[in-house]
């Protein structure tokens, strides 16, 4: 595919070129324009043959005084700061009052100057010629201009120019697809000093990547492009902050992955792991392919963000068959077609399971025989489960964990891993609680059940989730705002999908019985600073989407814990897990022992009594 662009690109960078000098321009051509009409006035009105010598000597400064009072009444009527690509009835009724009004004075001044050899059909004609003049070369211009865009875009939407931050192989492979898709490129920027000043298929380097500042070079961008794929998370970090201060529209390149694919002319908006500017993860490939490859694994709440995405990369580690056990019907569809189209040779199980139903998990784990358990299912929305859900928070997320974990160690699976959280520390709510007496669980069945490895994977918020901050950004962006953040404080440690898949994968290889691995979630982010990034790159100001503070909700912290300071923490081979041992013996087992004796259901208060009588950490509000 050639990358040049077409005749009708280059003719809508030269435009785009001139919009900056829109007003003297104008000025300049309907002066010349004005002129034109005078000639062709006095061509009409006296003929080929007497058009030049007929005239009297002083018709140049009347020419010139015309000119001048029609500019000034072009000037007055704003005629000049129109444009031409949008002319309409409403410019051409502006311009013919200018011309009207101006035939009028000039003639008028003729007249009391008593410049009789100027010839009265002349004035009197003139201003009609010009007003034809004038009309005709904006609706000409706003011709060409429609074509131009349908010849560019394939329809009469409006031309996108982008301005990318990159010039390396990514923009290379950019520029070869981007014409054909509607896009103008108006520029590249890049750091590489060698780069700055040389053209790629045509398009200039025009400086680094700090010139994106500069409203020279974005006179006529619509959307900035970020191409930049193969940089370290901090240079793309600052191309993201670089490009969102400009307020324009801020897409990216795809992944390198996607690059060498062949998709390089496709662009995307801004995803989550572009705002979290990440290091990409490090695995042992092979360890983890030892643990899983021709394995039967279960995973349960297998159609939820965490586990859709677990089944996702466990489809790439060849397992013997993947079963999927999920309360939502639809998630379970949706999940169950994806993996039979892009993974057709690989047999999946997807059963309509309720982890609070251990006859059902029994009757599956008898059928299936799983030799590795992800244990994803889980209630996890804060506020939710803190009124009126408590209940139900701890049926699913405490005692789902035990039965899950009993039907693993009854049929001798291998790993047992519980997809966790930062909320289980010091825990302030219903589902951290609930989440941390699964832990509790989970240390239990590691000391009866030495043949089954028990772990936990403990790991912060998911960047793109359910629930997650970033669907629900955008969605308030998208409705104009305002954009509620409960506390200008209020921070947050954050990992991709796909990061923290991964790295449970990689806790599933190397864990031991009664371990919790904690993953490294890197820096904590402050909630508002990701919101104002948000509505940043979608090309508005906060004055545009305003930042509503609504308060804490029940049960929610200001901040996280990844480790209790109780907990022993000890290094692994990978640098993104960490081990925290938990030495809770006596409570393990006093948690099994009061499980049978669970409060019934609508009683908030008597599950918060209980769940504080078996975790002195638990402390709720109030």
């Amino acid at each position: 595919m050639s990358s040049a662009p077409s005749v009708w690109h280059r003719l809508d960078r030269f435009l785009a070129l001139l919009r900056p000098h829109r007003e003297p321009l104008s000025m300049l051509i309907d002066g010349a324009l004005v002129a034109l009409a005078w000639n062709v006035t006095y061509l009409f009105r006296l003929g080929f043959e007497r058009w030049l010598s007929a005239r009297p000597g002083y018709d140049g400064w009347v020419l010139a005084g015309i000119v001048a009072v029609y500019l000034v009444a072009l000037r007055a009527l704003r005629v000049p700061q129109g444009m031409w690509r949008f002319s309409g009835f409403g410019e051409v009724r502006r311009i013919a009052l200018a011309c009207l009004g101006a035939g009028l004075v000039s003639a008028v001044g003729v007249l009391m100057l008593q410049l009789v050899e100027v010839p009265r059909a002349v004035l009197a004609l003139h201003p009609f010629v010009a007003l034809m003049a004038l009309a005709l070369v904006r609706m000409g211009y706003r011709t060409l201009y429609e074509h131009a865009r349908a010849q560019i875009t394939g329809s009469e939407r409006a031309v996108r120019r982008a301005l990318v931050l990159g010039a390396g192989d990514a923009a290379r492979r950019l520029l070869a697809g981007i014409h054909q898709q509607g896009w103008i490129v108006t520029g590249l920027l890049d750091d590489d000093p060698a780069k700055q000043g040389a053209r790629i298929a045509g398009i200039p380097v025009l400086g680094p990547l700090t010139a994106v500042s500069d409203k020279g070079l974005l006179n006529g961008v619509t959307h900035l492009v970020i191409a930049l794929p193969g940089a370290s998370a901090a240079q793309r970090r600052r191309a993201v902050e670089l490009a969102g201060a400009t307020g324009l529209p801020v897409l990216t390149v795809p992944s390198a992955d996607e690059l060498r694919s062949g998709q390089a002319e496709r662009v995307r908006d801004i995803e989550p792991e572009d705002l979290l500017g990440r290091e990409p993860v490090q695995l042992d490939e092979a360890g983890i392919a030892e643990v899983l490859r021709g394995r039967t694994v279960l995973v349960t709440g297998g159609g939820g963000s965490i586990g859709s995405e677990l089944c996702r990369q466990l489809a790439l580690l060849a397992p013997a068959r993947l079963v999927i056990a999920e309360l939502s019907e639809f998630n379970l569809y949706a999940i169950e077609q994806e993996l039979a189209q892009s993974h057709p040779s690989l047999t999946v199980v997807p059963l309509v399971v309720d982890v609070k139903d251990l006859a059902a998990l029994r009757h599956l784990a008898a059928r299936w025989r799983p030799q590795v358990v992800f244990h994803a299912a889980a209630y996890k929305h804060v506020p939710l489960m803190e009124v009126g859900n408590a209940w139900m928070a701890l049926r699913n997320n405490t005692l789902g964990t035990l039965h899950a974990a009993t039907v693993a160690a009854e049929v001798g699976a291998e790993r047992f891993v519980l997809i966790s959280t930062d909320k289980a520390v010091n825990p302030t709510n219903v589902m951290g609680a609930t989440k941390r007496a699964a832990e509790l669980v989970v240390a239990a069945m590691a000391a009866e059940h030495p043949a089954t490895r028990f772990m936990a994977v403990r790991f912060g918020n998911v960047l793109g989730s359910s629930g997650s901050v970033i669907p629900k950004f955008k969605e308030q962006i998208a409705r104009g705002g305002p954009v509620t953040v409960t506390h200008p404080e209020i921070i947050r440690f954050f990992m991709t999908i796909p990061e923290a898949c991964r790295l449970v994968l990689q806790a599933a290889a190397l864990g031991h019985s009664g371990q919790v691995l904690v993953l490294d979630m890197g820096e904590p982010v402050r909630i508002v600073d990701l919101a104002r990034t948000m509505i940043r790159l979608a090309g508005r100001s906060e004055a545009e989407i305003p930042i509503v503070f609504s308060g804490l909700r029940p049960g929610e912290k200001l901040f996280e814990e990844l480790l209790a300071d109780a907990d022993h923490t000890l290094p692994t081979i990978n640098p993104k897990l960490r081990v925290a041992a938990l030495h809770d013996g006596e409570r393990a087992r006093a948690l099994m022992a009061a499980l049978p004796t669970l409060p019934g259901p609508g009683q908030d208060d008597a599950v918060r009594r209980w769940l504080q009588d078996l975790l002195p950490e638990y402390r709720p509000p109030g």
